[in-house]
């Protein structure tokens, strides 16, 4: 879905409101990762462990939550390929740990702030799926309005 975009195009933020790319990417892969690495298994995200925030010269805490719209609007990431690997890394984790998740696990009571208290399921459920569909589908309209359907950039 992004590996035939440039920079530029990854970080074009479209007219009328919306975000680019390369935050509704960020954000979601960052929230991915700070919930099922730290919240649910308490464990270093990658995003720290990878040194991502010093590559990338953002915050190593934010993931895009609270932003106001000119600040997800101003975020940038140079070197939208090295992010892909960042990327890599944070899905690798989650399609590792999902499949053995028990039952009983999957029952488990954690707290992801701001939301409050949910279940495991309720959070790969929610958190992961649903949340990530909601932003797949934003990218997908954001590449649409700067890559002509033959593939040509606008």
């Amino acid at each position: 879905m992004t590996r035939d975009l440039t920079d530029d195009e990854a970080n074009h933020v479209p007219p009328g409101g919306h975000q680019s790319i390369a935050f509704c990417l960020w954000h979601y892969v960052r929230t991915e990762d700070n919930v099922i690495q730290f919240v649910v298994q308490r464990k270093p995200t990658a995003w720290l462990e990878g040194g991502w925030p010093e590559r990338f010269g953002l915050d190593a805490k934010s993931q895009g939550t609270g932003f106001s719209d000119d600040d997800a609007r101003s975020l940038r990431i140079n070197g939208f390929d090295e992010f892909r690997r960042y990327m890599l890394d944070v899905f690798g984790r989650t399609e590792s740990f999902v499949p053995n998740l028990s039952d009983d696990e999957s029952k488990r009571i954690v707290t992801v702030k701001p939301l409050g208290d949910m279940t495991i399921l309720q959070v790969v459920s929610g958190m992961c799926m649903t949340h990530g569909y909601r932003h797949l589908g934003e990218i997908e309209f954001a590449k649409g309005l700067i890559v002509s359907r033959g593939g040509a950039t606008i």
